[in-house]
């Protein structure tokens, strides 16, 4: 069993900043690429940002040169740093994973709840 667990959403003013993390636990052998996604309020789901087990990273280009991933792999922790945040940034932002079960050769995708990111006056 694998659980992925995201922290550090919140209100927060126009041009703020915050820092997401998402852990993940379990029966852990390694993991391959985390990964963001965000939903904001009547939209799709969009993807935000990827890091791979190599610190290769990917961004949206609606979230380049403000976003930053990064990953401390002895953790299985990936982080999500948000900088001049934007109204347009409101979103249910989750994370999910690319985990090999231990013990096994299976790689499946394992998703986080979610936490809330408000960017408001």
């Amino acid at each position: 069993q694998v659980q992925l667990v995201e922290s550090g959403g919140g209100l927060v003013q126009p041009g703020g900043s915050l820092r997401l993390s998402c852990a993940a636990s379990g029966s852990i052998g390694d993991i391959k690429t985390m990964n963001w996604y965000r939903v904001a309020p009547g939209k799709q789901r969009e993807f935000v940002a990827s890091i791979d087990s190599g610190g290769r990273t990917d961004y949206d280009d609606s979230v380049k040169g403000r976003f930053t991933i990064s990953r401390d792999n002895a953790k299985n922790t990936v982080y999500l740093q948000m900088n001049s945040l934007k109204p347009a940034d409101t979103a249910v932002y989750s994370c999910n994973a690319d985990v090999r079960i231990r013990w096994t050769s299976i790689y499946d995708v394992h998703w986080g709840q979610g936490t809330q990111v408000t960017v408001s006056s």
